[in-house]
């Protein structure tokens, strides 16, 4: 059985601050850890069509991932290994603050609830200093 991600939204989902939520995974395997993120976010978002990722961040980044039986497009760039972007559809896009694994509890806890903040705005350094 999955564990559920941990995983947290900004509750309004209103779209104002730098973040949109946080994700924590357990590992930086991402071909394990994606598929139940995405699972995750369809309850709350809707089917999500796309990934980017920092390919610093990840190791063995496929180009696409099964979940549910539907296709999730993986793309990747060098940029910040602390986010996530998911698009739901056409430029439709959320980003996630990334914790790192194996990030301290507190730290973890504490940067979720930063970056699901109503209209945060610290960056993602900051977040989880």
């Amino acid at each position: 059985m999955p564990l559920l991600p941990r995983l947290v939204l900004e509750p309004t989902l209103a779209r104002g601050g730098m973040f949109d939520g946080a994700w924590w995974p357990r590992s930086k395997d991402i071909r394990a850890e994606l598929p139940d993120l995405i699972t995750a976010l369809g309850a709350h978002l809707g089917r999500i069509v796309r990934v980017g990722l920092d390919t610093g961040a990840w190791g063995d980044i496929p180009q696409s991932v099964v979940v549910d039986g539907l296709v999730v497009r993986i793309g990747w760039f060098a940029a910040s290994g602390e986010t996530i972007s998911l698009t739901r559809g056409f430029q439709d896009h959320f980003l996630l603050l990334v914790v790192p694994p194996g990030t301290d509890a507190g730290i973890a806890a504490s940067a979720m609830a930063g970056a699901a903040a109503l209209g945060n705005h610290t960056p993602a350094a900051e977040l989880l200093a």
